[in-house]
């Protein structure tokens, strides 16, 4: 694959659209510590792998629109949030999914009349997840729908995975979203654990295969299922390589 900008992506906190408010992303970092086991007959430190973690800087713009960016981040709750970067929007590309809590939001404002926001985030229990985008990006149905599928090639597909999901609006209804795998992007069953929870509003969830060891068959797509109209949401899936830290 050649080298990419980071020119059109896309950035959600907890169904809330900010790209457009977004001045950068200072970092998406995923961070493991480690733990020093140097036995006293070394001459080197020796350690082994230990949490994992997670954080998300960006700088935003000053927007006090509904649904924008101040809106969006000017209270710092004490549960957790959701997070999603999407870079090359559309199904198959990259994304990063995030649960935690913001701990800042600070203002700065320049000599040169400027006002932008600094924003941290730190991961909660779960660290960071590189995903795959299973929506089209920022996806809309219109109706219950089958969403297009997505491959995720031949690796490694019995280490289970997360998906995260992030719903921006719905028209009217209740939509239930689930996701659906397939080895032969043919026959398609539902992706054991992979429901989230039935939709009337804005929302955020992040779900993941109760077993470490469950397996996820080459081509997954999102279904929309229910009685609704105008859905809009995203949703992005981490097939596991190897056995999860979490």
């Amino acid at each position: 694959m050649s080298k990419q900008t980071g020119l059109g992506d896309e950035l959600f906190v907890d169904g809330h659209d900010i790209a457009g408010d977004v001045q950068s992303i200072g970092s998406l970092s995923t961070p493991i510590g480690t733990l020093e086991m140097t036995g006293i007959n070394k001459y080197a430190f020796e350690r082994q792998y230990g949490k994992r973690d997670g954080t998300i800087e960006f700088t935003s713009f000053f927007n006090t629109d509904p649904g924008a960016s101040h809106a969006a981040l000017k209270d710092l709750p004490r549960t957790n949030g959701h997070i999603m970067y999407l870079h090359a929007p559309g199904a198959g590309g990259p994304a990063v999914g995030m649960v935690g809590k913001r701990t800042d939001y600070a203002a700065s404002r320049g000599d040169d009349g400027s006002l932008v926001f600094g924003v941290n985030a730190q991961a909660s229990g779960y660290g960071i997840d590189w995903c795959v985008q299973v929506s089209d990006g920022k996806e809309t149905h219109a109706a219950a729908t089958e969403g297009v599928s997505v491959d995720l090639g031949t690796g490694p597909a019995a280490f289970g995975y997360q998906a995260y999901l992030q719903v921006f609006s719905i028209g009217s209804g209740t939509a239930d979203i689930k996701l659906q795998d397939s080895p032969d992007d043919s026959v398609w069953t539902d992706l054991a654990d992979g429901a989230f929870t039935a939709v009337t509003g804005r929302t955020a969830e992040r779900v993941q295969s109760a077993s470490d060891t469950a397996t996820v068959n080459r081509y997954l797509r999102v279904v929309t299922t229910g009685t609704f109209t105008d859905l809009v949401f995203c949703v992005a899936v981490n097939r596991n390589q190897a056995l999860r830290a979490i």
